[in-house]
């Protein structure tokens, strides 16, 4: 008998031990080598026709020209916000910055005595959101966030309580720290990151932060992995490396549409750094099996007068406006498991797409979908398809801005694009196919089109639950800026 009990005890720890290696073997398989690495490149402040393959006639960046030139170029695609932060929080979560509630830079300029009153909008990136390296930590990767962050003056709200599971470089400031009194030197170190050692004195940041991308591919063979690589350059304070700002200088022609030197050799270091990824994925021979995917956050800062920094032309206006120039951005996807030669797509995207179109990229599927999103796969249009089939593009940006945005929205409807002043509730509608630089108001035009864009902007912001701006109680009219300056340079 006690024999027999024996047996069974045995036959019972062997069937526990195959659970258990298949349950090992089933873990293990979401680890397969031969999924693919992920790369997600996102430059600070890059306007449109800041690359030389979207045709800027004086920056040199041909690194990332061939990268475009393996791949596709997207030539209508939009940040989702006309700033920093809400437009990075929507690349991590897949959803629409009016959605989270996250609608402004952390942590936003402040109007006090303007006309409206902005609304209480979060900070930080919410806990409760299921990250996009959640997704990937999820499904076997190692995930490594390496760069700027910009979604939490907290550390509680930094990336390595998002899903990431090594943060090099990533905390509260939205710039290079640059504090002569902390001893901080913006992009040359030291940089006083409290999420990075200083090196050498007078190492360029964006080089450092390569060599770190670089280190993570070299040391990650046993899993796959998605590495976030979220640049400062091309972010104020401007500075480079003197040898590059020379020989921008001597480049100098008036004729060509960008002018700064020290602009363009940041421009040219950032070009660097993504070769030097590039370089180091080919090296470890991952770069057939590497998705690369390379955006910028908004659109160029074009500043003005003696601080005049980029170019949007032909787009209007830059960096915290709604118009082209301020939304409109490079950018560019490797992923030659699906693309084997270079092509252009003109269908409109925008960041919160980026979420699901790089897990499905990689094959990670859910069972049940952790989250509704906003953002669409561009698998449709890899695979040939001339559409995505969305009903519009949304923006919502109920803030002020220094460069001059007042609180406003817009909707883009294929080749129409709407503008809603919620100062003044005016209105523009332009038809972007004829007019790029939105230089014809067509309002008066096409009143039953903005009637209708209006009605489907108003249902949207309802659906996500759209803060809106309100009359301000505290309004100060000797203190309002002026009406010239309510868009930069407009």
């Amino acid at each position: 008998m006690r024999g027999s009990l024996k047996i069974q005890k045995m036959k019972w720890l062997s069937g526990i031990i195959i659970i258990l290696s298949l349950f090992l073997m089933a873990c293990q398989s979401s680890y397969d080598k031969t999924s693919p690495n992920v790369i997600m490149i996102l430059v600070d402040d890059m306007g449109w026709t800041d690359l030389t393959c979207y045709g800027s006639d004086y920056h040199q960046t041909p690194n990332i020209d061939q990268l475009a030139e393996e791949g596709i170029l997207f030539t209508n695609s939009y940040s989702s916000c006309n700033v920093c932060s809400p437009t990075r929080a929507a690349l991590i979560t897949g959803k629409n910055p009016a959605r989270l509630h996250l609608t402004d830079w952390i942590e936003g300029h402040k109007y006090p005595w303007a006309r409206l009153k902005v609304p209480e909008w979060k900070m930080y990136l919410d806990s409760n959101e299921y990250t996009l390296a959640e997704a990937f930590k999820d499904a076997g990767y190692y995930t490594a966030h390496i760069g700027k962050w910009h979604l939490g003056e907290t550390e509680k709200d930094w990336p390595e309580h998002h899903g990431f599971d090594v943060n090099i470089g990533g905390w509260s400031k939205g710039s290079p720290n640059r504090n002569v009194k902390n001893g901080s030197n913006g992009y040359f170190s030291p940089y006083g990151n409290p999420r990075m050692d200083d090196g050498e004195v007078d190492e360029y940041l964006t080089e450092r932060l390569a060599d770190e991308v670089c280190q993570v591919i070299e040391e990650q063979s046993e899993k796959p992995f998605f590495i976030n690589f979220w640049l400062y350059n091309v972010h104020m304070p401007l500075q480079a490396q003197e040898e590059k700002v020379q020989k921008y200088l001597a480049l100098q022609d008036s004729s060509k549409q960008h002018h700064n030197p020290v602009y363009a050799a940041m421009v040219e270091h950032t070009d660097d750094a993504v070769g030097k990824v590039i370089a180091k994925l080919k090296e470890r021979g991952l770069y057939e099996n590497t998705i690369i995917l390379f955006a910028s956050d908004n659109g160029g800062l074009i500043g003005n007068g003696q601080r005049k920094i980029s170019n949007n032309a032909p787009l209007r206006h830059g960096k915290g406006s709604m118009y082209e120039g301020g939304i409109r951005i490079p950018t560019i996807l490797h992923a030659p498991t699906y693309i084997k030669t270079h092509h252009i797509i003109h269908e409109p995207v925008i960041t919160e797409d980026y979420y699901p179109t790089l897990l499905e990229l990689a094959s990670i599927h859910f069972a049940n979908q952790p989250q509704s999103l906003d953002g669409k796969s561009w698998m449709p249009l890899l695979r040939g398809e001339q559409t995505l089939n969305r009903d519009a593009l949304y923006w919502h940006y109920p803030h002020y801005h220094q460069e001059g945005a007042v609180p406003h929205g817009a909707i883009r409807q294929g080749k129409w694009k709407l503008i809603e002043n919620f100062e003044t509730d005016s209105i523009e509608l332009y038809n972007l196919e004829e007019d790029q630089g939105e230089s014809h108001n067509l309002h008066s035009k096409f009143p039953d089109r903005v009637i209708e864009m209006r009605k489907i902007m108003d249902e949207w912001r309802k659906n996500v639950n759209a803060q809106m701006p309100r009359s301000n109680p505290d309004y100060d009219q000797q203190k309002e800026r002026k009406k010239d300056k309510q868009i930069i340079n407009d």
